[in-house]
């Protein structure tokens, strides 16, 4: 699944190419998506210019003169910046086309991506109304997530990837902030104290920087707007490693499940 630093490395290459274009029309193939894309929405976008492209959590948001659309990549899907026209392979479900000759394509192999449309402010859409700050935000700190953490039995990696919480910090990234504050992912979250959570706080903020700045982590079913392929994967330190050495220390890395979801960290740095 693209995480944060895909969507915001997907939203730093596209935006140039989107910012102050009309749209020419918009070609739906597949409107059953994880929500059905709206009914009349080709009719709603048609000559309407492109006035910003920002971030939620993983959704895109796309403001034009009248509205936003809202894009979620859901598990599998891809967005690609391609010649108008270009014949239409398997699973690319639609087309934003713009007035000076490209397009934009979203393909979705398993349809668990999204495309909304609101004509409010797009914050307060049900779907991004209650997600926590940004963890690449000012609102979040050392101090937010102690205060997100107390009375909380959950494991610690349960919290920081609760999108109540904090958005964005997916599976991978949660596993790699938490090696490197040699935080164990299954903690009760309650029992964290202030300086550690302060730590914790910060090392997700680098990794996500870092990430973010890398390209984003390699993925089977993500490739950059362009084409290639992110670069993040190259730095993992426990994701995918079980039974290879830590890097720190050497100790076989393990594998366990927390929250239906695989968890990769080192039994003897991670306390």
């Amino acid at each position: 699944m693209p995480e944060l630093p895909e969507v915001e490395t997907i939203r730093r290459g596209i935006a140039p190419h989107l910012l102050g274009q009309r749209i020419d029309r918009l070609e739906v193939r597949e409107r059953r998506l994880r929500w059905p894309i709206p009914l009349g929405l080709e009719q709603a976008l048609a000559g309407q210019q492109i006035d910003s492209v920002e971030r939620r959590g993983k959704y895109l948001l796309i403001g034009l003169e009248r509205g936003t659309l809202l894009l979620h990549l859901g598990m599998s899907g891809s967005l690609r910046l391609l010649p108008a026209g270009l014949p239409a392979e398997k699973h690319d479900h639609l087309d934003l086309v713009l007035n000076q000759g490209q397009m934009l394509r979203l393909r979705d192999p398993r349809r668990f991506g999204a495309l909304l449309w609101t004509t409010e402010d797009p914050l307060g859409h049900p779907l991004l109304r209650a997600l926590g700050p940004e963890p690449l935000g000012e609102n979040f700190d050392g101090a937010t997530l102690y205060r997100a953490s107390r009375g909380r039995r959950s494991a610690i990696k349960a919290l920081i990837m609760d999108s109540k919480v904090v958005v964005g910090v997916g599976n991978i990234y949660a596993n790699e902030a938490l090696f490197a504050a040699r935080v164990h992912p299954a903690h009760p979250a309650g029992r964290i104290g202030h300086e550690r959570c302060a730590r914790l706080a910060a090392v997700i903020q680098q990794v996500l920087t870092e990430a973010v700045t890398q390209g984003g982590t390699t993925l089977r079913d993500f490739l950059r707007e362009d084409g290639r392929p992110g670069y993040f994967a190259q730095r993992l330190q426990v994701y995918g490693r079980a039974r290879e050495p830590c890097p720190s220390c050497g100790a076989p890395i393990e594998q366990q499940r927390i929250g239906q979801r695989s968890s990769f960290y080192c039994p003897r740095c991670q306390r």
